[in-house]
């Protein structure tokens, strides 16, 4: 590894342990945290091909462009390298692109989990108004916010869609994004949304980037959408009504994080990361968002050196 290749990484790794209070909880210096993430980075299984998800529950090809971890390697992205909170067995896996790894600057990934609440019904699909259903979602946050704030956590601010809410029907998927902004970071966030829609549940799809990264997202996101689907026997086509349960709440309520009748689409993303019993993708972002800025910081004052050395 080079001399400014080993000074990106410090400074990755430095800001995650800041970002996630374990600074303090680890005396070791920033190199031996540096060796310690790239071997664990060195030890993922990356996977190209035909891949079965959750005995059988859904398939994923990957293309040439793509690679995938599995559960095991995705959790160790998420909690040792990236510092997140465990997420129990509720992560699936996760895509990154083929030239990218956890450790790289401009790397994004995409985490897959499964949410089996029951069929969600889409007869709604085009009378969904999302101009109101973003007021409400503001409306929600604010005071999600507020209990937020009593406790020592920074607000988060819901800036509104990155990119508008979009159902495919007759695919049964859905996908969006968020543009949020945590206490008074001047840097935006991206929390990009996919969902596909099945039997028993709902395959949840959550891009990790910056908001910069938007464009990028959005070019890939038709080939995400092409290469993850239910097997047969859990399609949305394949819902038995005797049977099958259907869930309590439609597309508006998918959108809003399925809360918003419950006071705002943050509250069980800001419960987890307060208790620390459960992933919170937003975590996620605001780590690597931290990363690229202060990686933009450091490349800045860097150029010369960084581009002698190869």
């Amino acid at each position: 590894m080079s001399p400014s290749a080993t000074r990106i990484v410090i400074v990755i790794i430095t800001a995650a342990a800041l970002l996630t209070g374990r600074a303090a909880a680890a005396p070791e210096p920033p190199e031996t945290r540096v060796a310690n993430a790239k071997q664990l980075a060195d030890g993922l299984r990356f996977q190209q091909g035909e891949i079965t998800l959750r005995s059988g529950l859904a398939k994923i090809k990957v293309p040439a462009e793509f690679r995938y971890l599995d559960a095991a390697d995705a959790d160790t992205v998420l909690t040792r390298i990236w510092g997140n909170p465990p997420s129990g067995d509720r992560t699936l896996g996760m895509l990154f692109p083929a030239n990218a790894g956890p450790l790289d600057p401009d790397a994004w990934a995409v985490a897959i989990t499964y949410e089996e609440n029951g069929y969600v019904k889409d007869n709604d699909s085009s009378k969904l108004d999302y101009d109101d259903l973003l007021k409400k979602m503001k409306e929600s946050a604010v005071e999600v916010n507020k209990a937020r704030e009593k406790k020592g956590y920074p607000p988060v601010e819901l800036v509104g869609w990155a990119a508008r809410p979009r159902y495919d029907q007759a695919e049964h998927k859905m996908y969006w994004a968020k543009e949020l902004r945590f206490g008074n970071d001047p840097e935006s966030t991206l929390n990009y949304n996919i969902r596909i829609l099945g039997r028993r549940g709902v395959l949840v799809l959550n891009a990790i980037a910056p908001v910069s990264q938007l464009s990028t997202i959005e070019h890939a996101t038709p080939s995400i959408l092409a290469m993850v689907n239910f097997q047969e026997g859990h399609r949305y086509m394949d819902f038995n009504a005797s049977t099958d349960k259907v869930a309590t709440y439609g597309l508006a309520a998918l959108v809003a994080g399925g809360l918003l009748v419950k006071g705002g689409f943050l509250k069980v993303l800001i419960a987890g990361l307060i208790a620390a019993k459960k992933f919170v993708i937003i975590g996620v972002i605001a780590i690597v968002a931290a990363i690229k800025k202060f990686f933009g910081k450091i490349a800045g004052r860097r150029e010369p050196e960084s581009s002698e050395q190869t």
